[in-house]
């Protein structure tokens, strides 16, 4: 018999670049999702196939887990529960095979957002169709989004669960939009719903008080406890809206390490928390926005003691004051930046720089024509991000120049 599991399901690629303020190219969403199948995170929902300048970055991410070049990561869309949402999310990216399904279901947006232009029986009849509608056009599972469910009444929310489930859907995300559950109320409801409905169910949780990884774990332990599996949403470094969203590496580390959760709550044996630093610098990187200093695993303050006591303790052993060690997380070794004579490649660099600088990242091209058009790639690209590539950005522009080729254009 199976073991119910906790799966991570990372929205950085739809709820974090939400985010006001801030930008995220194609191509750097494409490595998130790169760095986020390495980590072994189960999920990425990876954009909204219904927007046209999507299109392109969702069909070419969904090519690499056709190539295999992303092995396990599931590529997932997002769109309302609106029947004509679904049919354009499947004309545009016909290839999509796992989507999430939204609407609100408080009675606050239902009189506040639809001004009463809709009542809970339509409510329940567009998720409904548009389940059935994405289960016919070939979508192998279909989650059901309910937004602000942290004020919906239970009872109504088992009976949207349930009108889902009974057409097929295969998940239910429960949405604590505003950030204002709680780690004992969240375990309440979510036991209450899972014992009612059976269905899987997915956290997804703001941080608006400071709670999103404490109310995220607390309702996936009620899940569990209930005998379903249990799917978080998390963003890297907790990009999102206003007070962002859960954070990725927080909610591992909160799992693994806290004593009154490991072994309560058995992770996705897939995710390897090493590749933590890695994607953490990434991310801040791509979306120019500092690692906060006091950031659980990757922050500069994680493993840094100065107090008299504190210091002493950790040197004598680091178990003392440290939770974890930097080496779990993929840290401990030395950065080294290069100094002396530097030969960068970008928007306007020449053909014998870029041979030299694809060299010492061990590609050799046959001849100057087949350099020249990785270089074309690779000036567009650096126009796209408007920031150095990085290695692993040159790197894969070299082994999928045709995929890259296709994020990179815009069809209006």
């Amino acid at each position: 018999m199976k073991k119910n599991t906790v799966y991570l399901i990372d929205v950085t690629n739809r709820d974090g670049v939400q985010t006001s303020r801030i930008l995220l190219p194609k191509l750097s969403k494409t490595m998130l999702n790169m760095y986020l199948d390495e980590m072994g995170i189960y999920q990425s929902e990876a954009g909204f196939p219904t927007l046209k300048h999507e299109i392109n970055y969702l069909n070419a991410n969904i090519e690499l887990t056709k190539i295999g070049a992303i092995k396990r990561l599931h590529i997932e869309g997002w769109c309302r529960a609106m029947v004509e949402d679904v049919r354009l999310s499947m004309r545009n990216c016909p290839g999509l095979k796992h989507l999430n399904l939204s609407m609100s279901t408080s009675d606050i947006m239902l009189k506040g957002k639809f001004q009463g232009k809709k009542t809970w029986k339509d409510i329940l009849n567009a998720v409904k169709d548009s389940v059935v509608v994405a289960k016919e056009l070939g979508v192998e599972t279909v989650g059901i989004n309910a937004e602000d469910a942290s004020r919906t009444e239970l009872d109504k929310l088992i009976e949207f669960i349930l009108a889902g489930k009974e057409v097929g859907a295969d998940r239910f995300r429960y949405c604590d939009t505003l950030g204002a559950d709680d780690p004992i109320t969240i375990h309440e409801r979510i036991k209450a719903i899972a014992y009612a409905t059976k269905l899987p169910i997915e956290m997804h949780c703001h941080n608006d008080l400071g709670m999103a990884e404490a109310v995220s774990v607390a309702g996936a332990q009620a899940s569990i406890e209930a005998g379903v599996d249990s799917y978080i949403n998390v963003t890297i470094n907790g990009m999102g809206e206003r007070a962002g969203n859960c954070d990725l590496v927080s909610t591992i580390l909160a799992i693994r390490f806290s004593h009154g959760l490991r072994d309560k709550l058995p992770l996705d044996n897939n995710i390897d928390l090493k590749r933590a630093w890695k994607i953490a610098r990434y991310a801040s990187y791509a979306f120019g926005i500092p690692i906060p200093i006091k950031q659980p695993g990757v922050g500069a303050n994680a493993f840094a003691h100065e107090s008299g006591i504190h210091a002493d303790g950790a040197l004598k052993d680091r178990r003392n004051y440290e939770l974890y060690d930097p080496e779990d997380v993929g840290r401990g070794e030395p950065d080294l930046l290069e100094t002396g004579r530097i030969i960068t490649t970008g928007a306007y660099g020449g053909i014998k720089g870029f041979r030299h600088v694809y060299s010492k990242l061990g590609f050799e091209f046959h001849d100057d024509g087949e350099a020249r058009n990785v270089l074309d790639l690779v000036q567009f690209a650096n126009l796209h991000t408007q920031k150095p590539l990085t290695d692993d950005e040159l790197k894969f522009i070299a082994h999928y120049p045709e995929i890259v080729r296709q994020i990179l254009t815009v069809n209006p």
